[in-house]
């Protein structure tokens, strides 16, 4: 599975993007957020908000309970602001 950061996510992560083989039972958004928080302190920081970063599968966007199956691209940024 691809994993791309953007914005400050990429900053706290430490880089752009990434290929992991997501452990079995990794089944929602939700799921992997809290499988991140877990591989160390700069992801931690990058995800500690719930809610706080967007991500998009396949170029989509998704809620937390959005299903991974089938997906081959998770990105993850910032909420967008506008003016």
């Amino acid at each position: 599975m691809k994993l791309v950061y953007f914005a400050w996510v990429r900053e706290r992560v430490g880089k752009a993007d990434e290929v992991v083989d997501l452990p079995a039972g990794l089944a929602t958004v939700a799921d992997l957020l809290r499988w991140l928080r877990g591989r160390g302190e700069e992801y931690a920081y990058a995800f500690e908000g719930d809610g706080v970063v967007r991500v998009a599968i396949d170029r989509v966007h998704a809620k937390p309970d959005a299903s991974l199956a089938g997906a081959t691209e998770i990105a993850f940024f910032p909420p967008m602001t506008g003016g």
